[in-house]
């Protein structure tokens, strides 16, 4: 009788520590889809920014008597595979190209088409500022249940890493 007992309650000991490290995979599960729908809101919002700095090219050649390579960055990436990371900080580069055209060139400024753009980049400005906030609290989150214990047991076998965090 003493053994059925001991045999039991190591059963049960069993099943409540499996049912905690499910807990915790599933946890993980839930944190993968959140990082991967910020990264897709962050991507869609990344590809608007580049959609209107790439029309912007032509409206300024109008509107300008520049000669040269506008937004030269942006041509550039077009042809190129770039990580999110690297995409934002070329998209940086080129709105502050833009920016500047802006500023020495008056006449942009009576195009609709360009105040349009300008208006869109604002706006993209804000939605990817509150992207970047919720990847990063998510990725917070994410780290620590990747290095506190016993999650970090889960996430060795789950072959789980610290993610890095958008800048």
């Amino acid at each position: 009788m003493t053994i059925l007992i001991v045999g039991l309650s190591i059963f049960i000991v069993i099943c409540v520590i499996l049912m905690y490290l499910i807990g915790i995979y599933n946890k993980f599960q839930i944190y993968v889809i959140r990082i991967n729908e910020a990264e897709a809101n962050i991507d869609s919002t990344l590809r608007k920014r580049f959609d209107f700095l790439n029309k912007s090219i032509g409206i300024i050649k109008a509107n300008t008597d520049i000669e040269d390579e506008i937004l030269g960055n942006i041509v550039k990436l077009r042809s190129r595979k770039l990580s999110n990371f690297e995409l934002d900080r070329q998209l940086y580069d080129a709105i502050n190209e833009f920016n500047k055209i802006k500023e020495e060139h008056e006449e942009l400024k009576k195009s609709d088409a360009f105040i349009k753009i300008d208006l869109g980049l604002l706006e993209s400005e804000a939605e990817i500022v509150a992207s970047r906030k919720y990847y990063n609290d998510i990725i917070t989150d994410y780290n620590k249940l990747v290095r506190v214990f016993p999650s970090n047991i889960v996430a060795i076998f789950g072959k789980y890493k610290t993610k890095l965090y958008f800048d």
